[in-house]
C-alpha cells in the first residue's frame, strides 16, 4: 500500500496576511460628450500643458430660409449648402418680426455658432443674414444678380467636400466695416480642418470682391495638370489655371448689428436703395407716359380751337352729282 504524502507546511505570511490585489484599476466612466473623467488618484494636468493644447475650430453653420422662398433662391441656398460641409441645413422660418428669438433658439439646439438665413419678401427680393451667435454681430445682405449652377453650365468641377482657399480683394482692409464683414466671411466659408465631412486638401477657391461698395462672389476650380510629362513642381503656380464653377451672386450691404438678429446698429450703409422705392420709381415712370399722351390729346385739341380752317369753296362741288 503507497504512502501518504506528508502536508508541507503553509508560509507564515500566506496564512496570516492577505492576498495582495494584482487587478488593474477600474476604468473611470464615460461622459455624454465622449471624453472620461481623470481617475481619482491621478494628478490635475498642469495649466502648460493645457496652454499648449491646439486650437480646434469646432465651427458649424446653421442654413436655413424663408416661407413662400421662390425656386431660383432655394436653388441658390442649396448650391451654398453643398460647398460647405460644416453646414447644417433646417426646415423653413416664418419671416416675422420675432423670427430672431426663433433662429436663436434654433442655433443653441443645433449647436451652431453662425447662421444664414435666406430671406425672400414679395417673392422678388432675396435677403440674407449673416450672424454669429449668440452674441452677434450680424450682418444683412441684399442678394442681386443671382446665377445658381444649373444656370451656367460652366466647365469647372471640384471635389465635394474639399476644403476651399479664401481670398479677398485689397479693399477689404481699407474701412473697419469691410473688415468685419471679411472676418464673418471668413469664419463662416471655411471649413474647419480635420472636420469628418472634409476632405484633407484643397482644389477649388472663393473669391470675394469688392466693386461698387457690393460683394461679388465667385467660385473657382484649381486645375492642374497631372500627366507625367507636365508634372507641377513645388511652388510652379504659373501651370495652374482657374475654371469658373459656380454659383455666382452679388451682396449688398444694408446694416451692421451689433447683437445675434438685431441689437444695436453699428454701421448703415448710406447708398442703399430699398428695391420697393425703385419699383415705385419705375411705375413713376411708366404713368408719366400715359400723362404726356393725355396731355398732348388736350394740346392738339386747344391748337385746333384756336386755328381754325376757313371753309373749303370747292367741298360741296361735287355732292348734287
Amino acid at each position: 500500500m503507497a504512502k501518504k504524502r506528508k502536508r508541507t507546511d503553509v508560509p507564515a505570511e500566506a496564512a496570516g496576511g492577505e492576498k495582495p490585489d494584482d487587478s488593474a484599476p477600474e476604468r473611470p466612466p464615460r461622459t455624454l460628450f465622449g471624453f472620461k473623467d481623470p481617475a481619482p488618484g491621478a494628478e490635475p494636468a498642469s495649466a502648460a500643458a493645457e496652454a499648449a493644447a491646439p486650437f480646434r475650430n469646432k465651427e458649424k453653420v446653421l442654413i436655413t430660409c424663408s416661407r413662400r422662398i421662390t425656386y431660383r433662391y432655394r436653388h441658390l441656398m442649396q448650391d451654398i449648402l453643398s460647398l460647405l460641409p460644416h453646414a447644417k441645413k433646417d426646415s423653413k422660418v416664418e419671416s416675422k418680426q420675432s423670427k430672431g428669438n426663433a433662429l436663436n433658439e434654433l442655433l443653441e439646439l443645433r449647436s451652431c455658432s453662425s447662421c444664414l438665413f435666406f430671406e425672400c419678401r414679395k417673392q422678388k427680393d432675396l435677403y440674407l443674414w449673416m450672424v454669429k451667435s449668440p452674441g452677434g454681430p450680424s450682418v444683412k445682405f441684399l442678394v442681386n444678380a443671382v446665377h445658381t449652377m444649373e444656370e451656367l453650365k460652366l466647365t469647372g468641377n471640384h471635389l465635394k467636400g474639399s476644403r476651399p482657399l479664401l481670398t479677398f480683394s485689397t479693399n477689404f482692409d481699407e474701412q473697419p466695416h469691410w473688415m468685419l464683414v471679411k472676418e464673418m466671411i471668413t469664419q463662416i466659408f471655411a471649413t474647419p480642418k480635420g472636420h469628418r465631412k472634409a476632405k484633407p486638401f484643397h482644389d477649388h477657391v472663393f473669391a470675394f470682391s469688392i466693386v461698387d461698395g457690393h460683394v461679388w462672389f465667385r467660385n473657382y476650380q484649381i486645375s492642374v495638370p497631372h500627366n507625367e510629362i507636365d508634372k507641377v513642381d513645388k511652388g510652379g503656380l504659373d501651370k495652374m489655371t482657374l475654371i469658373e464653377v459656380g454659383p455666382r451672386f452679388c451682396l449688398n450691404p444694408i446694416k451692421i448689428f451689433g447683437g445675434s438678429f438685431g441689437g444695436p446698429t453699428w454701421y448703415e450703409n448710406p447708398y442703399y436703395i430699398s428695391p420697393n422705392q425703385i419699383r415705385a420709381l419705375e411705375k413713376r415712370q411708366k404713368a408719366g407716359k400715359y400723362v404726356k399722351k393725355v396731355k398732348a390729346k388736350v394740346r392738339r385739341k386747344m391748337h385746333e380751337m384756336e386755328n381754325t380752317l376757313e371753309p373749303d369753296e370747292f367741298a360741296e362741288l361735287w355732292k348734287g352729282e
